[in-house]
Order: structure tokens, then C-alpha cells, then sequence
């Protein structure tokens, strides 16, 4: 754990019920999600309280700019400042002067939960738009979202603990997982994830994410936002995320298991699946 970050999980006391002989057992003790108030602080003005789990918060500062597109890239962020306070933990993030500016204008302040997808808009004219359509790429094997899925346990500490949060993992263009994050917000997870992978030079074209939760339309849009062209989520996806999906051109896999994966929008760029559904 980084010195400027909290513990993803707390030890707590339990007992073991059982509906036929009662309480049973001695007590014992149970790891536990942390869930916590992150204030994000751009240019010194607040600008949204997210909860969320407090590891990983770097990424998620420069994830969260990026899908709000409050920054166009990394280099748009002069700095991160991880603090904790009395309440929780704020992010005080400083950004370039012309995007601080583009920003403010924008007159947006956030208020959200670990559920929440659209806070702080006041019309539909508000909703962040998810950019040009995506760039083709050379099709992944289906073997590939396999591979990656029976990685993908291994590589979500937290919830192995807790069994309370979801993960967000980058891989490789054959399957290999290359960075997960988690959180007990699901888009708060795909955030440190983009955060991790736009501080490391990762190229979005490089490969595919996986989620653990269902797919809903900010999930799409986020991916659609900084590049990423494929999408694999453990659930289902809703309707706008379909047409999210529809609309940048992002191919979208969900219900992924281990014998099977639907693939929802554009199939082009999983081997295979164009030719059958042509």
C-alpha cells in the first residue's frame, strides 16, 4: 500500500448463522470493502465526491479527468495530490491552463455514489459525448477472452478478501492480463484501470478490457472516451449501452464465461464472429 493511500479492506467481527441450528460457531472475522468519500479538487475548486475505495486513488484521479474529459491526456495534468482528510480522502488535481479554462466554463459540479453514472448534469445537452468513432484493428482470437478470464481471479486480491468489489483488467491482444483494478464502484474501477494504462503509455489499441460488472452505457462510453475498441463484461449490457456502443463503433462481448461470451455490437474485431453472424 502506497503511504498516501487507505487499506481496500477492514477486519471486522462476525457470526456464522445457520437457519436450522442457529448461531453457531465461534466468533470470527471477516474482511470488509472499504467504502469511503473521495473528494476530487480541480484547479483548488471541488468538483465532485465519489465513493469509493481508497487504493489506487492516483489512477483514479487521472482516470476520472480523462473520461470526463476534463483532460485530453496525461499530459494535461501538471500534478496529483493524494490527501487524507477527516471524512475521507481528497484528490487535488492540477491541469493545464487552457483545459482548466475549457473546463470552468463548463459549469459542472458532481455529486455521486458508487452507482451513480450521470451526476451534476442539468439537461441531457450536459451528457459527456463519447467522441469519434473508433479506429479497426486487426481481429482478437476468441481464445484470447478465454485466457484472460481465467486470469482474471488471480489478479483481484481485494476481492478474494472481501467478495464486495469489482475489477477492471487491460489485456493483451492474446489473452495475458496486464494491469486490474478494484473498487466498489464499477466505473470507479475502469477508471484507476484508464488512469494506470494512460500513466504507463499503454495504447488502448493494444489489446481489450475486461469488467466484472454489468455493462451499463458510462462503462461503453468511458472505454469509447480514451480509444479502448473492445469491451468484455462478466454481465449483461442495457440498452444506451448498446447504442453507445453502436454509435463509436466499440465492440461490445458480455455475459462472458468460461465456455461461452455473446457478442452484443460490431463483432469485426473478434476472429471468427463477423463471418458467422454475416
Amino acid at each position: 500500500m502506497r503511504p498516501s493511500e487507505g487499506p481496500g479492506s477492514v477486519d471486522v467481527p462476525v457470526r456464522a448463522f445457520s437457519y436450522d441450528s442457529g448461531a453457531s460457531g465461534p466468533e470470527l472475522t471477516r474482511a470488509v470493502a472499504v467504502e469511503t468519500p473521495i473528494q476530487v479538487v480541480i484547479g483548488g475548486a471541488p468538483f465532485a465526491v465519489m465513493m469509493a475505495t481508497p487504493n489506487d486513488l492516483e489512477d483514479f484521479a487521472y482516470g476520472f479527468v480523462l473520461t470526463e474529459q476534463i483532460a485530453a491526456s496525461v499530459t494535461d495534468v501538471r500534478g496529483v495530490e493524494v490527501e487524507e482528510v477527516e471524512d475521507g480522502w481528497k484528490l487535488k488535481i492540477a491541469i493545464s491552463g487552457e483545459r482548466l479554462q475549457a473546463h470552468l466554463a463548463r459549469g459542472r459540479a458532481m455529486s455521486g455514489r458508487t452507482g451513480c453514472g450521470l451526476c451534476g448534469i442539468e439537461d441531457f445537452s450536459q451528457m459527456p459525448s463519447p467522441g469519434p468513432p473508433l479506429q479497426k484493428q486487426a481481429p482478437i482470437a476468441p481464445a484470447a477472452i478465454h485466457a484472460a478470464l481465467g486470469e482474471l481471479e488471480a489478479g483481484q486480491p481485494l476481492n478474494q478478501a472481501t467478495r464486495a468489489v469489482h475489477a477492471a483488467a487491460w489485456c493483451g491482444r492474446d489473452g495475458k492480463i496486464v494491469l486490474v483494478r478494484e473498487d466498489v464502484g464499477r466505473h470507479n474501477a475502469l477508471d484507476k484501470l484508464i488512469g494506470a494504462m494512460a500513466t504507463a503509455g499503454i495504447d488502448p489499441e493494444s489489446g481489450f478490457a475486461l469488467i466484472t460488472s454489468r455493462c451499463s452505457f458510462e462503462m461503453v462510453q468511458k472505454a469509447a472516451t480514451v480509444g479502448i475498441a473492445m469491451l468484455v463484461a462478466i454481465s449483461a449490457p442495457t440498452t444506451l449501452a448498446l447504442e453507445i456502443a453502436g454509435r463509436t463503433g466499440l465492440t461490445l462481448a458480455a455475459l462472458a464465461r468460461p465456455d461461452s461470451v455473446t457478442v452484443y455490437a460490431n463483432p469485426g474485431r473478434i476472429r471468427g464472429v463477423a463471418a458467422a453472424t454475416a
